[in-house]
This record gives C-alpha cells, structure tokens and sequence, in this order.
C-alpha cells in the first residue's frame, strides 16, 4: 500500500520528512513518480489537476492538506465511494484565532491610523471602539470560527455567530440558517467570515449583506477568496456603508499587482496566511488514517460531500 502527496503548487519535503518519521516503513510517492497507480491506496493533496485520481483504482482515501476541501470537490470527475478527510488541528485553529483577534484589536485601537500618524509626525490621540460598544458577527462556527468566537468573547466583545444549523457556545448569542441571517447582521459591527466554502456561501459577502450591518461597519474575511463580491465590497467602502476592510484570501491568489486592493486606503491585505497548515502537527492524524485505510478501520474527519464539509 502506497501513498501519494500530489500538491503541484507547494513544497512537500516537510510533509514527507515528517510522515516518514511517524511510520519509517510508508511507501511515500510524490506526484507525478507515483510509480504503479494500482499501489496508490491513499491521495495527500492540494490542488490535484481535475480527474486525476480516477487513474488509481484501489484508492481508498483521499485526503486534504488542509482544513478545507473545496479544491477536491470542484473536481467533477471524482471516483465514486471514495471517502474524502479533512485537517481538524488546534495549532490552526490557535493560528486562526491569533490573526482573527489582532485584526479587531489592530481596528479598534486604530493602530493603522497612528502608524500614518506617526509617518507624519502627528501627536493625536483619539478615543478607542470599546469592546462592550462593538458587537463581532462570526460567520461559520465550525473547529476554526468557535475557538475565535470564543476568545473574542472572553476578551470582553459581544459576539454573535452564524451557522447553517443551530450551535451552542457559551459566551456567544448563535444564530442558525437564513432566517436569522438578517438579525445576526444587525449584532455584527465586525463581521468576520470563516464559512466553508459551498455553493450555498460562494459570494455570501455582497451588497445585501453589507447594506444590512450598522452602518460603519467592518468586514473581516479570512475563510475563501470566493466568499466576497470584490466589487460590491469597494462600492460599500466607497460609500461610507462599510468603515474598512481586512482580507487575506482572494478570488485570484497572488493578488494581481494591477488589483485596486492593493491601494485601497480602508484595505488591509495579508497573504493568505491567517492559518497556516503545519506538516509537523498534521502528519500524527495522516498516518492514523492511514493506517486505519489499512485495516478498514473508520476515518477520522470525513467530509460530508452533499453539504461540502
């Protein structure tokens, strides 16, 4: 039984240093040597090309590199029964949290402001958003989206959070489904993104959305590019609907020099790294599917294919 790492667009030396330490006996085969297809039982991917894996006939498992796994389910041409895993990892969910956190604080204490300030050599302080005055809507309430809900709430916010079936956390007022969609917005003066990326939330960030948050607002988007309607969210700037953005995922990645982003006075660009995926953290769950694929054992983290995670 052999495994193959197929990520065209990334370095997997780590990713193969550190399975290899967890199980020094793996047949480890990095695409495109795969070798034997019919010995390929288990796929480690990210961005496979599209029907690609129909070429390995004992496949048994095909896992993310990652905690998301819209780049396997965009492929149309997916072998039939194949369980398809995610990444569930504290280190990313703490990783999450961290640039989720910061965001709110770098807007509310206007960290940007007195950086130009100081560029200027301006003295002018100014009265901070206080915590209790400013509710955060979290979009998303999966592994990722209640640890920041969480943590925002125990700094002090008062947090809402969304999701597609009903939650309970504590510290933070749920909402489920589009029939509270509307009231969660009004809660939301931040509004932080970290939904799955489904057919359902594919532009879920637009001009109806936007119009229906306090006026002023802010928007956070660290999920997937493809949530946000890039044009709807300047127009929201641009009009005062919305105060200011931070974003760090994008439709098009590496963001386009020519993108208006990039120079956007109210937005703030990072490089898709908000949560980065750790091979040394990851690989211990790897090999335990692995290994479960071996001796038929159930998976751990299997992605429901009908509702896209």
């Amino acid at each position: 039984m052999a495994l193959m790492i197929i990520a065209p667009d990334i370095s997997v030396t780590s990713w193969v240093k550190h399975l290899s330490r967890l199980d020094p006996g793996i047949d480890i085969r990095v695409w495109p040597d795969t070798g034997s297809g019919d010995e390929i039982e288990f796929a480690l991917c990210w961005h496979h090309p599209p029907g690609e894996f129909n070429k390995y006939k004992n496949l048994k498992c095909i896992a993310s590199l990652g905690a998301g796994v819209e780049h396997i389910l965009v492929d149309p041409n997916l072998p039939a029964g194949v369980p398809i895993t995610r990444v569930v990892e504290h280190c990313m969910a703490q990783s999450m949290s961290e640039y989720v956190v910061l965001s709110v604080l770098n807007y509310c204490r206007q960290f940007d402001t007195y950086r130009t300030d100081q560029t200027q050599k301006q003295w002018h302080p100014r009265k901070p958003l206080l915590a209790e005055d400013l509710g955060i809507g979290v979009m998303g309430l999966g592994q990722l989206g209640a640890d920041a809900a969480k943590k925002l709430s125990n700094l002090g916010f008062t947090v809402a959070g969304w999701s597609r079936r009903p939650k309970d956390l504590a510290g933070v007022h749920c909402f489920a489904g589009k029939a509270e969609l509307a009231e969660f917005l009004t809660h939301s003066h931040i509004l932080i993104c970290l939904l799955p990326l489904t057919a359902a939330t594919k532009g879920i960030l637009n001009r109806k959305i936007f119009t229906r948050l306090p006026s002023g607002a802010y928007v956070i988007n660290v999920a997937r590019g493809q949530h946000l309607n890039e044009n709807d969210l300047i127009a929201a700037l641009d009009s005062g609907q919305l105060a200011g953005a931070c974003l760090d995922v994008f439709e098009v990645e590496p963001l386009p020099q020519d993108h208006p982003f990039w120079s956007h006075p109210q937005i703030k660009v990072t490089p898709h790294i908000s949560s980065l995926t750790f091979p040394k953290a990851v690989a211990p769950q790897i090999i335990e599917n692995y290994q479960r694929t071996k001796t038929g054992s159930p998976l751990l983290h299997v992605v429901d294919v009908e509702r896209g995670y």
